[in-house]
């Protein structure tokens, strides 16, 4: 027998982000630690915490992030945990991001879980879209 091939789904939706109070000292004035909490709404709903570690440049629109996010979320109908890892960085205002679901992170009903998310902020809030694969449960 072999093993079914994933299918390929989208999910789109918002999310909500609020620091923590308890969020880290800071070792250099640069380099920022925040804790995050997040709280998913959409096809994918649930919430998260985010570690998050930033840089600042002295140049006004340059900065980069990185950040690891542990997700506890239904998709698809199918409750599970999986994490996330994203990178951002702005050079003088123009911006990337890397979004995407780690690697076999996924547990329970998001087991196998694989794809990555972009990311638009419209009027301050944030609209996500998640093209993703999971396997026939």
């Amino acid at each position: 027998m072999s093993p079914t091939a994933p299918a390929a789904a989208t999910a789109t939706g918002t999310f909500t982000v609020r620091p923590r109070a308890e969020a880290p000292a800071q070792a250099l004035a640069e380099i920022g630690h925040m804790l995050l909490d997040k709280q998913w709404q959409g096809q994918l709903s649930g919430q998260s915490v985010v570690e998050m570690l930033t840089f600042m440049t002295p140049v006004e629109g340059s900065a980069v992030y990185v950040a690891v996010e542990a997700v506890q979320a239904t998709l698809d109908g199918r409750q599970g945990r999986f994490a996330f890892f994203h990178a951002g960085a702005s050079e003088r205002g123009h911006q990337t991001l890397t979004y995407r679901v780690v690697p076999d992170s996924g547990s329970g009903g998001l087991a196998g879980l694989s794809g990555g998310l972009t990311l638009d902020l419209v009027d301050g809030a944030h609209h996500y879209v998640l093209e993703y694969t999971l396997p026939d449960a």
